[in-house]
């Protein structure tokens, strides 16, 4: 017999509301991709190193014509809220201090 597990969508609200209630925490390794919470790996240092030469070859190819996020949330659409490596944002003058891009 084959048992299909039930799974649970959540929309980028539903995400969010779980963090400032506790349920998720800044520390929970975890992002919201289709809907579904998943556990990310830790960044190693080969990792965290290949990132940051990226950022400063970033940096110094484009300067001020735009703000380079690392690893921060960025929001695609009602059900997914990734943290990129890098994304490249257009430039606001509050660097999205009032909402994630």
């Amino acid at each position: 017999m084959t048992v299909q597990l039930l799974r649970r969508k959540f929309t980028v609200e539903q995400y969010h509301k779980m963090i400032e209630s506790g349920i998720l925490t800044e520390d929970d390794r975890v992002e919201l991709i289709r809907g579904e919470i998943i556990e990310m790996s830790p960044i190693g240092t080969k990792h965290a190193a290949c990132v940051n030469r990226l950022i400063n070859l970033l940096m110094q190819l484009l300067g001020k014509r735009v703000i380079l996020a690392a690893q921060n949330p960025i929001v695609l659409n009602n059900n997914s809220e990734p943290q990129p490596d890098v994304a490249l944002l257009k430039p606001r003058d509050d660097f999205y201090e009032t909402a994630h891009p």
